[in-house]
């Protein structure tokens, strides 16, 4: 009998899974009302999306994440960090679930999803600051990057 892995709950088609739940965070980033990058997030745990965020403004603030010349706001939430204190403020816990992200998470990102005790990161996009992927690293987080208009996945 194989020995269950909370982190692949779906065993050998775990990777077909987790292209699904990225195209999910790729569709949950279109609701996002920012205008230079649309990011989504799910956080999955135990086959249950327990959590999902997208890129924006503080609840309350006006839905507008550029300022007149088209620099993201420095308030702007990370979908990450919106996907994160959502479960924070919910009955669920984020203790050993997997991050979908559209997007590799920046530094401060990496710091909350450490924190919140996520074990794996799945993401799709690579994005040009690598500091963050690296920090998840060195807190032995698995970093798993997907190429979704190929076959590739990438073990970080």
């Amino acid at each position: 009998m194989k020995k269950h892995d909370p982190l692949r709950p779906y065993g050998e088609k775990q990777e077909q899974f987790d292209r699904r739940y990225l195209e999910m965070a790729q569709i949950w980033a279109r609701n996002s009302y920012c205008k230079r990058r649309q990011v989504g997030a799910l956080i999955v745990k135990e086959k249950m999306i327990i959590s999902d965020g997208y890129n924006g403004t503080p609840a309350g603030f006006e839905n507008i994440c550029e300022d007149k010349n088209n620099q993201t706001k420095p308030y702007v939430l990370h979908a990450e960090a919106n996907a994160i204190t959502k479960v924070a403020k919910s009955n669920n816990s984020s203790d050993g679930a997997t991050l979908y992200i559209t997007s590799s998470p920046c530094m401060e990102c990496a710091k909350l999803i450490i924190q919140s005790g996520i074990r794996r990161v799945v993401f799709c996009d690579m994005y040009r600051i690598q500091e963050g992927i690296e920090l998840l690293k060195r807190a032995n987080i698995e970093v798993v990057y997907i190429d979704l208009e190929n076959e590739n996945e990438i073990r970080q």
